[in-house]
């Protein structure tokens, strides 16, 4: 009996450690947030950033160089079309107006020499024809009295040129004395001012802008960049939300007006321009603020909604365990891959040893580990199952270095003394002395010829 007693505490014993110990190794029971589905309003909206600028600006800039001599109008000055806001140093160009007007005096006073000229030319053609008729002139007079004439007239004519061409630089000054006095061309505010009183402006090939003016600030427009993903969605009518950094508890509303076709790459970046109009009646926006823009592309209104986190939740296989359901096919060996285990851990389930589970087959089933997060995808990427590769490597060898040595030349002993060299000669005295040799030997030649026939007349006096 005792006996029997003991083996019932042996074996409760036994379970209980048992139990104690499998309940231990099992993980911690994965941990689900979860929220209610409510009913409410769905925007599809578009995020950008933008910059505020007015609807119309004119720069202001001048027509001529000179001096500011005077400006009657400062940064937020309100102006009216027609006033005068600055004038320029009207002093070289008066100089060259009453230059002009003398040139233009000139000019008349040359046309009418001319003129008095011409009739005198005619009277005296008149008077050789009469003479030419009665043949009291050679008829070349005729004819020079008559291109005496032509010539005048041409005179005339040109002389009349300059008179105008005198006339219209005269009226040039006068515009440039007129462009010496700046007005506003609108109704608006400056916003604007690039040039301080004494400051000298030269307008060679582009016009120096004095003022920016901005005709209404009630009315201003955001210019937002699209990205080129999103631009397909524009389209002009959409409501717009937007907020500044000067006001970050307040919303402005807008609306979009303009989808612009011209791209612009930053940064490899496609984005195309917006224009959104914005009211402006309280005067809070000013032109340069950034504006980060929400456009509302869609809206559904009492529709039911839950977090987009949600649909992106996908269970592993102990959380149908812990649930006590049924894993479906298609999640199967995604604990395995979730689970962050060892190095050699199968083709579907995770590896076993380093704080994981134990290696799954290739259907995927295998056990995930501890480490595993809830809700991981899993790696569809092979791992390689087997002992490690061993090394390539082979020994290197140290290279030879060559040592250059110096060469030695053979002593040869030598059986002569060497000779002096001669020394060098000018080309000049050579050829005198080649001329020289060759004289002479023209010379023995000479003599021997002379010698021979001397010998030849001699034997042949003896014979005779």
């Amino acid at each position: 009996m005792k006996k029997l007693i003991a083996l019932v505490i042996v074996v409760v014993a036994v379970g209980v450690g048992a139990g104690a110990y499998y309940k231990s190794r099992q993980a911690p029971e994965p941990k689900v947030t979860t929220m209610p589905v409510t009913r409410g309003d769905v925007v599809d909206a578009v995020a950008a950033t933008g910059t505020l600028q007015a609807v119309e600006t004119v720069d202001v800039g001048t027509q001529v160089s000179g001096t500011v001599q005077e400006l009657y109008a400062d940064f937020n000055s309100i102006v009216r079309k027609g006033q005068v806001i600055a004038r320029l140093d009207p002093s070289l160009i008066q100089t060259q107006i009453e230059q002009q007007e003398a040139n233009v005096t000139r000019s008349q006073a040359d046309l009418d020499r001319l003129k008095v000229n011409l009739a005198d030319a005619k009277q005296k053609l008149d008077r050789a024809q009469q003479m030419f008729e009665k043949s009291l002139i050679p008829k070349t007079d005729l004819e020079t009295a008559e291109v005496n004439v032509k010539s005048a007239d041409a005179q005339i004519k040109s002389s009349e040129a300059s008179l105008v061409q005198a006339v219209a630089s005269l009226n040039n000054q006068k515009v440039n004395l007129d462009h010496t006095v700046i007005t506003a061309p609108i109704d608006g505010i400056v916003i604007a001012r690039s040039v301080d009183q004494g400051q000298t402006v030269a307008a060679s090939m582009n016009a120096p802008t004095l003022f920016v003016l901005a005709a209404d600030l009630t009315k201003m427009q955001v210019l937002a960049n699209i990205d080129e993903a999103d631009v397909g969605r524009m389209r002009p009518g959409q409501v717009v939300t937007f907020r500044v950094d000067a006001f970050p508890t307040e919303t402005f509303n807008g609306m979009v007006e303009q989808v612009r076709l011209q791209p612009a790459v930053v940064q490899n970046v496609v984005t195309y321009s917006t224009v959104i109009a914005v009211p402006n009646g309280e005067l809070k926006l000013k032109p340069g603020m950034t504006a980060n823009v929400n456009i509302e592309i869609s809206h559904k209104t009492n529709v039911m909604r839950l977090p987009s986190a949600a649909l992106r939740f996908r269970p592993t296989e102990e959380m149908f365990q812990v649930l006590n359901q049924e894993v479906p096919p298609e999640a199967r060996g995604r604990g395995g891959f979730n689970a962050g285990g060892g190095r050699n851990g199968g083709f579907g389930g995770g590896g076993g040893n380093r704080n994981g589970g134990n290696g799954g087959n290739r259907d995927g089933q295998g056990a995930p580990g501890a480490g595993a997060p809830a809700g991981a995808r899993p790696d569809s990427r092979p791992r390689r199952v087997g002992p490690p590769e061993r090394p390539r490597w082979r020994a290197q060898r140290p290279r030879r270095q060559r040592v250059q040595r110096p060469r030695r030349r053979a002593l040869r002993p030598r059986l002569e003394p060497r000779r002096p060299k001669a020394p060098r000669r000018a080309p000049a005295a050579a050829a005198s002395r080649a001329g020289a040799a060759a004289i002479s030997r023209a010379r023995a030649v000479e003599e021997t010829v002379a010698a021979a026939s001397v010998g030849a007349g001699e034997a042949a006096s003896t014979r005779t």
